[in-house]
C-alpha cells in the first residue's frame, strides 16, 4: 500500500534570525493533526517523524519536527537542496512529504 503524500506551499524562514544558517518550512497545519495521529508512534528523537521530502526535482530522506508554538511540524532545508532548487529565506515554495 502506497503512503499518502502531503503537499504544502509555505514561506522559507531562518532560525533564529538573519544571521542563522538553519532554514525551515512549516508543514500545513491541516496535515499536522493527521500526521500526529497516524504516525506519532513511529516518531524518533525530539518527536520527529521520518519522511521523504521533495522540492522540485530533489528528494531526500529527513525528518519533520513538531513545533508547539506554531502547532504544526517543521521541515529543515539542507543547503544542497536550497542550492539545487534555487530558493532562499523569504521565498514561498511548494514541497511534498511522505512518511517513511
Amino acid at each position: 500500500m502506497q503512503k499518502k503524500v502531503y503537499k504544502t506551499r509555505a514561506k522559507v524562514w531562518l532560525y533564529p534570525g538573519s544571521t542563522a544558517a538553519w532554514h525551515f518550512i512549516f508543514v500545513d497545519k491541516k496535515y499536522a493533526k493527521e500526521l500526529k495521529e497516524k504516525f506519532g508512534k513511529v516518531k524518533r528523537g525530539f518527536g520527529s517523524i521520518p519522511v521523504v521530502a521533495t522540492i522540485g526535482k530533489t528528494s531526500w530522506q529527513t525528518s519533520i519536527f513538531p513545533d508547539k508554538r506554531a502547532g504544526t511540524y517543521l521541515l529543515p532545508l539542507k543547503l544542497k537542496v536550497r542550492q539545487a532548487e534555487h530558493f532562499a529565506s523569504g521565498d514561498t515554495i511548494t514541497f511534498f512529504v511522505q512518511v517513511r
